[in-house]
């Protein structure tokens, strides 16, 4: 039992996610700082709005009373996390692509590789082949 933890834990996978995880969460501290103090100050240059967590959406309920729809908290959040992603992919994503395509060229790699044939292809293949032996 001990033995298959060990083999478990020494496998490349799990040092692998662990690794992931940790510069996952430091990476999100980057993104934060970057969201923060660059893209909520470009938006607020636009708009001169404040937090959305007042627009709420107050709905009679069965009681006699209301329930209340924190509709601001929801568009609040689908804003922040379309700010983390432009910032995610502009600032991350396309240099580190642009880098590996420059990398690829030096090194002499084809930029695209050879695709490989489709499962159709690949059954016609065989049933050509098939015909083949049948005939000889």
């Amino acid at each position: 039992m001990i033995k298959g933890f060990k083999e478990f834990i020494l496998r490349g996978n799990v040092i692998d996610l662990a690794v992931a995880v940790v510069i996952g969460a430091a990476f999100s501290a980057i993104v934060d700082a970057v969201v923060k103090g660059l893209i909520n100050p470009l938006i607020a240059l636009f708009f001169s709005a404040k937090s959305l967590d007042g627009l709420v959406l107050a709905v009679p309920n069965f009681q006699g009373g209301h329930t209340d729809f924190a509709i601001g908290s929801i568009i609040g959040a689908i804003i922040n996390f379309l700010a983390v992603a432009v910032v995610v992919y502009f600032a991350f994503v396309m240099p580190m692509n642009h880098f590996k395509e420059r990398q690829a060229a030096k090194a002499g790699l084809p930029e695209e590789p050879e695709a490989l044939p489709t499962e159709q292809e690949l059954l016609i293949q065989i049933r050509d082949l098939l015909e083949k032996q049948r005939s000889a």
